[in-house]
Formats: structure tokens, sequence, C-alpha cells
């Protein structure tokens, strides 16, 4: 791989091998084949678990990160058994419309990366699951979204990853007394205080 692919990558996976073991505990807790991952810079972790991923981001380097087709398949070999995957990298902005079929895809990925779920859901098969995180707010905005169910969590702790859907009433409680709505979450742009909070939560789609 060249250099410049190196060192991007290097940056993206500083806590070596972090976001592997997170995807991986998604994977252990669903059946999925394709991923949509709007807002992933360089982040080629997903592919390291599922066969089939598209990447969409609008940073100038994003496109010569996945031009080196080579470095990126080395990358994503050395974590595979098999070379039976592929890379889709779409160099766009998520928020316009993007070059895939409604509902398309068995999940979703939304990790500080705005409000994903309000504007990729459409790609997402009913059925299929968004995984989200609340760090910009996208987590509060599908616990009000009436497409979706609260399926489980994924919880962290000493660099591991689990999933849980047990005792799921208790999150999305507000440490204050105040309503949920589409415009508070667009204000604030970022997570309101929950009482109980997990790294990253897991939606399904119903309708």
């Amino acid at each position: 791989m060249d250099d410049a692919t190196a060192k991007l990558w290097a940056t993206q996976d500083r806590h070596v091998g972090d976001r592997e073991r997170l995807f991986r505990a998604v994977a252990d807790a669903l059946d999925v084949d394709t991923v949509l991952y709007p807002g992933s810079y360089v982040d080629i972790a997903p592919s390291m678990i599922f066969d089939h991923v598209t990447y969409v981001d609008n940073d100038k380097r994003f496109p010569k990160f996945f031009s080196d087709q080579a470095g990126v398949r080395e990358i994503i070999s050395a974590q595979r058994d098999d070379d039976n995957f592929d890379v889709n990298p779409i160099h766009a902005d998520y928020t316009t419309d993007l070059p895939i079929k409604d509902e398309a895809v068995d999940l979703l990925i939304s990790l500080y990366a705005g409000f994903v779920s309000e504007h990729c859901t459409r790609y997402l098969k009913v059925g299929g699951t968004l995984l989200v995180n609340d760090s910009h707010g996208d987590a509060s905005m599908a616990s009000i979204d009436e497409r979706y169910e609260f399926t489980g969590v994924i919880t962290s702790r000493d660099s591991h990853y689990r999933f849980g859907a047990a005792t799921l009433g208790g999150y999305f409680i507000p440490k204050r007394d105040e309503p949920i709505t589409v415009e508070r979450v667009r204000d604030l742009g970022r997570t309101i205080g929950y009482t109980k909070s997990a790294f990253a939560y897991l939606f399904t789609r119903t309708n």
C-alpha cells in the first residue's frame, strides 16, 4: 500500500482493532450481509467482518484513500480468513441522493456523523438494523422515529463490546423533564442527557 493509505488508516485505527471488535459484536448478534456506512471517512473495519459494504463520505482525502484498491484490500484481508468481499466507496454528501436502491441494505451505520438516520433510512430494508451512537444526537432522533423499534444496545468496557437486549426500558429517559422532539434534537446537535446510556444503540426498521 502507498504511504498515504497507511498513514490515514493508522490515524483511523489509533486504538488498534477497536472498531473491528465493535463490528464483531454486531455481527455476533445480527444476520448481516449488506452494509451502508455514511460518514465513514476511512473506517474500513466493517469490511473486516461483513462481505458487502458501501462507504460514503465527502472528505477530500476519501477518494485518494480508496483509489489505492490494493492497499485497502491488504488492510482488510489481514483481518479476514477469505478474500470474498467487496468495497464500494461513494465520494458524496450522504444528505444527497445516493446511487443506492431503496431498502437495499441490512445494516445502516451512524457513528459520529450527524443525522444519518434522517437521510439514509430509505436505503435500509424493513427488518434491517440501524447501528447508531448519540454523539451528535442521531440515536435520540431514531428513538422518536416511527419507522424504528429500539431493539438492543452495544455496551463497552475495557475495549470490549457486548450486545444486550434486556431491560431496554431504562434507556432514553431524559435527566431533565423535557420532551424529546425532532426540533429539540436538531437544535442541540448532540446527545440529550439520559439517566442511562450505552456506547451505541440498535434499532430495527419496522415500516
